[in-house]
């Protein structure tokens, strides 16, 4: 009885189909793409990359350029502070693994990280050929330049760090170069400087890792009774592909329950190791997208995605 009662609380076809339009995130905009064996957050990824399939560098003006045209509705950057109170688009914590330079990243000025090329570091044959190499030189943009160059797209914001103040920073940059702050600006990152952002923005978007993971989590843990977790209201949760069919009411009754307590669905690429889930990268599993699903699709690699989406949904 037990069983019935909760396989009919969270039976997906006895809820009704939800109606919305999915928005289609891309990470890093168009990248090259790499071996995520065994990888932590310290790894160098560039010296891992596979055989290119694209001329594009990620964080880079022609590689959002070329992701919104491809059809990203959201553009995913990676943002540090400079020594000279400037914000550069970057995705490391440190020079060394992409760019000829070293050190911290936030440790250098503006204008010699625009002087490093960061397309040095890529190689996809142990660093027998550098197909990159010299075609990067000076494509390192501050954030201003990106935001000033697409003032109608929307982008996602990734604190790298755990300081607080940088959020601050950050909210003074913006205005100091006349960048209006509205609902083209999302951000996200480490609990401290997105909760210190939400203080001081707090009709923005913005959600912490930590919050999305306890989100998916507690959901995990009590969605069976079709209770919500405090965790989950007006918050974001991550849904793998590879464990869609493991959350309580997929596809609709869970759909309707995030509607009901704003909670924002991202639905992300197979989880492969405990670095956690990367986007969707196979065109082909846009067809686990339950119809009507009104969240974001995570992608690392929306040149593909992008045209299968649009060919899907029209």
């Amino acid at each position: 009885m037990v069983f019935g009662a909760v396989y009919f609380a969270n039976a997906s076809w006895l809820a009704p189909e939800p109606e919305g339009e999915a928005r289609l995130m891309a990470h890093r905009g168009i990248h090259q793409l790499y071996d995520r064996a065994g990888i932590d957050k310290d790894t160098c990824t560039a010296n891992r990359m596979l055989p290119p399939t694209n001329p594009y560098i990620e964080n880079t003006l022609p590689s959002i350029a070329a992701s919104f045209l491809a059809g990203a509705d959201i553009l995913e950057i990676d943002i540090h502070p400079t020594t000279d109170n400037e914000f550069v688009v970057f995705h490391d914590w440190t020079i060394d693994c992409r760019t000829e330079g070293s050190g911290v990243t936030r440790e250098q000025s503006l204008e010699y990280l625009k002087s490093l090329d960061v397309g040095y570091g890529y190689t996809a044959d142990g660093g027998k050929t550098f197909p990159f190499r010299g075609k990067g030189k000076g494509m390192m943009p501050s954030l201003a330049e990106v935001l000033k160059a697409f003032p109608e797209q929307r982008f996602l914001i990734n604190f790298k760090s755990r300081w607080v103040q940088e959020a601050d920073l950050l909210h003074a940059y913006l205005e100091r170069h006349g960048i209006i702050i509205d609902d083209k600006i999302m951000v996200y990152g480490h609990d401290r400087p997105v909760g210190r952002w939400k203080t001081i923005n707090p009709n923005g978007f913005a959600f912490s890792k930590a919050e999305m993971k306890k989100c998916t989590l507690d959901y995990m843990k009590v969605g069976w009774s079709t209770k919500l977790p405090a965790s989950c209201v007006g918050s974001v949760i991550g849904v793998p592909i590879n464990y869609r069919h493991l959350v309580w009411g997929w596809p609709n009754r869970f759909l309707e329950r995030m509607r009901q307590s704003n909670t924002t669905v991202i639905f992300l690429g197979n989880i492969e190791n405990e670095n956690g889930a990367p986007g969707i990268t196979d065109p082909d599993d846009l067809d686990s997208v339950p119809s009507g699903f009104d969240g974001l699709i995570w992608t690392d690699a929306i040149e593909q995605v992008g045209p299968a989406w649009t060919t899907k949904a029209g």
